[in-house]
């Protein structure tokens, strides 16, 4: 039986405990098709708990607690406001109150006040912004032109010198024509990859949850000829450097993993040269711009869901709200 007074009392420790334990797994509408249940992993829980610390410090400011907090309490709350701009866009309003509503799945609150405003909120006002936004064909290939290149020979005192622009390059190529999660790239293993090249140059790369952010699902997509044609060769340098371990893109020599933080900065740079001053130059861009373009080639949502490895055909159909990333440099 959950103490909902300990809960009102002190959200966050009750939090802390809870998020760290398969119970907080089963309120997920996500679960895994093995029916294996697990906790999800530190790094998911560190971020869940500082979302669910941000809620818990609104509520208090508001004099509230989890038990009389009601719906309209939350639209505020996603409502609000800062220097006349919204504090949490449409996407992340609807992560918190999905965490909330998993909360009082855990309490036996009835109704939930969550689940209350998210079927009070139209699809539309949250999907406002869902899928964030895309880059034009003409942007893209801005982009591309801009990617690491080789640094001059001269300069090199091994063959292998510059070794991270190359890998820099074939990631981003790959996230962008693959429409990878930046997680999905940095933690894409050899045994993904596939070597059965098809009649239009094309492979397949069969993503799995492993080494992967807890909410990737195991799916295929397609790398087109010119994203093989980046790739081919890093991974050719990447074996005559006999780089140790799994990942496709090592962090250094030893095979290490890389980090989200430096794809981040990266991209950001590739952005930076393409002359493109753009509010959401990362990752998620270049993987808005796959799934826009998939839909424009004639894909439904539910064939999108399975490409882009997502839970829901809903959360494929968000992405026809993906707007193009207005750009004064022509």
């Amino acid at each position: 039986m959950v103490n909902l007074t300990s809960w009102d009392a002190d959200p966050i420790s009750e939090f802390k405990k809870f998020v760290l334990t398969t119970d907080f797994t089963k309120t997920s509408s996500r679960l895994p098709v093995d029916s294996i249940i697990k906790p999800v992993s530190l790094e998911s829980a560190k971020t869940y708990t500082f979302m669910f610390a941000n809620l818990a410090n609104w509520i208090a400011d508001q004099d509230k607690t989890l038990s009389t907090l009601d719906q309209f309490d939350l639209v505020r709350f996603i409502n609000r406001t800062a220097n006349g701009k919204r504090v949490l866009n449409s996407k992340i309003a609807y992560r918190y109150l999905r965490l909330l509503e998993r909360c009082y799945d855990h309490l036996s609150i009835v109704p939930n006040p969550a689940r209350q405003t998210l079927a009070s909120t139209t699809r539309e006002i949250l999907a406002t912004d869902a899928a964030g936004r895309a880059l034009s064909a003409e942007q893209l290939q801005r982009f591309f032109a801009a990617l690491p290149t080789d640094p001059p020979r001269r300069r090199r005192l091994t063959p292998f010198d510059g070794w991270k622009r190359r890998r820099d390059r074939a990631m981003q190529v790959v996230i962008a024509l693959a429409g990878l999660r930046v997680s999905e790239a940095i933690g894409l293993l050899m045994d993904e990859v596939g070597y059965q090249v098809a009649i239009d140059g094309s492979i397949e790369l069969n993503i799995t949850p492993e080494e992967k952010h807890d909410t990737s699902y195991e799916h295929m997509t397609t790398l087109p000829q010119d994203g093989v044609n980046e790739l081919r060769p890093w991974l050719q340098e990447r074996y005559k450097m006999a780089i140790p371990g799994q990942f496709v893109f090592p962090a250094n020599v030893a095979g290490d993993k890389m980090t989200k933080k430096t794809v981040y900065m990266q991209i950001r740079s590739t952005f930076q040269r393409a002359g493109m001053d753009l509010s959401r130059a990362g990752g998620r861009t270049l993987r808005n711009t796959f799934a826009k373009r998939q839909l424009e080639n004639g894909a439904s949502p539910d064939e999108l869901k399975d490409i882009l490895g997502l839970a829901l055909e809903r959360s494929a159909a968000d992405y026809k709200f993906t707007r193009i990333n207005e750009d004064p440099k022509k």
